[in-house]
């Protein structure tokens, strides 16, 4: 069992990092798509909300089929189509070719964020201890790698087919070689039955509401960042165009480190001290960013809303899959919806209030919402699960406590 566990975390991670890279390509190239396809100022917020609202979609199927396919089967065939549909963003001409391609994009992403994370409960809870900081800490290492590439793509000048070739021939197959060895919830070391997520029903959701709250608090400050670091240090605290570059990139290196040693934190510390602290952070972050009176100071701000606001999204989905072990999948893909919705809430939120008031004052908003989620950090508090050499629950000796991880 425990080379099972082994084989299914390694594959999973690998999931993680190539949807990472994914979703870097595309985003970080959305100037090159606007030119490539015509697409107007008027009209690119369209294409850009409906990718979020597809994929809401796509998380809400996903909570239907689990009840009948193992989210591995869905994992296996929703990241092929989210490649193959970049694939397609960057070889169609036509306004038409793209709009199916990011819709595809859309639909297969909502099913595979769901059933990504699904399996990363799953095997938490296979393992005893905080393990899906890690995951999470895989996928920024894909972002950085994507955009990596992007700006290299861009910086020789090469056309968006081209840039995604090689990503997609190199992904693709290792992906569906990978995806052999994902291990489903409740499935044995051969692959038996797994138990369906039955036993959600109303009262799921309500418990579940604080937890959705929290996932949208943590995506506006993330859409905040994503979208406005880069305007904020250029016109705002006055940087060059090149140094309005660097925030983003930082941003995603110190979530990358945040994840690397988060579950660490959990295990020593539990989950509710991890998640208050990085709220803390995080605020903290967006409160220097507010004040600072130059772009040193900015990018330091920036840095920390990186190590506070990682831990926050990995830690609330490893808490719905807590809150209700007999209904985590359906749990989790009505949480993986809210992931969208502070997506499309947080650019057009502090946009318009940068535009009424000042872009200071409206990085203030994100610090409030963010700091909102020490009122919900009980709900982080593992029932019957306790991670770590003081939170080991009594049932993990299958994989024994020297594995280090792995």
């Amino acid at each position: 069992m425990t080379d099972v566990l082994r084989r299914g975390r390694a594959s999973l991670a690998f999931s993680f990092f190539a949807q990472g890279a994914a979703f870097a390509l595309l985003v970080t190239r959305i100037p090159a798509i606007q030119d490539r396809y015509g697409i107007s100022d008027a009209l690119l917020p369209v294409f850009l909300a409906a990718v979020p609202v597809l994929a809401g979609l796509g998380s809400v199927t996903t909570e239907h089929l689990v009840k009948r396919i193992r989210p591995s089967r869905i994992l296996r065939w929703s990241q092929p189509v989210v490649l193959l549909a970049l694939l397609g963003v960057g070889a169609g001409d036509q306004l038409v070719e793209v709009a199916v391609a990011l819709g595809a994009f859309g639909l297969a992403v909502g099913g595979l964020d769901a059933s990504m994370n699904m399996l990363g409960v799953s095997l938490q809870r296979s393992y005893g201890r905080s393990i899906m900081l890690g995951f999470h800490a895989a996928y920024s290492l894909g972002g950085i790698v994507g955009a990596s590439l992007a700006w290299a793509g861009a910086h020789w000048h090469l056309s968006l087919f081209v840039s995604y070739l090689p990503v997609v021939l190199v992904l693709l197959p290792l992906c569906l070689v990978g995806s052999r060895w994902y291990v489903d919830g409740g499935a044995d070391a051969d692959g038996g039955a797994v138990e369906a997520g039955a036993g959600a029903g109303p009262l799921v959701f309500k418990l579940l509401l604080p937890l959705c709250l929290v996932m949208t608090f943590a995506y506006i400050g993330d859409s905040t960042v994503s979208n406005w670091s880069a305007k904020y240090l250029k016109d705002v605290l006055g940087s060059s165009e090149q140094t309005a570059t660097v925030p983003y990139n930082v941003y995603m290196v110190m979530t990358l480190v945040g994840r690397a040693v988060g579950d660490f934190g959990v295990r020593r510390f539990g989950a509710v001290a991890v998640v208050r602290l990085g709220a803390v952070v995080a605020a903290l972050g967006f409160g220097v960013v507010a004040v600072a009176p130059g772009a040193g100071v900015g990018m330091l701000g920036f840095t920390l809303l990186g190590l506070g606001l990682c831990v926050i999204v990995p830690q609330t989905f490893a808490a719905a899959g807590r809150l209700f072990p007999g209904a985590s999948d359906t749990a989790i893909a009505r949480l993986n919806i809210f992931n969208y919705v502070g997506f499309l809430i947080g650019s057009p939120l502090v946009g318009a209030l940068g535009d009424a008031w000042n872009y200071r004052g409206a990085m203030l908003v994100p610090m409030v919402l963010v700091l909102a989620t020490l009122g919900y950090a009980r709900s982080f508090e593992p029932q019957p699960d306790r991670y770590g050499d003081v939170h080991e629950r009594p049932r993990t000796a299958d994989v024994g406590r020297g594995s280090n991880g792995v």
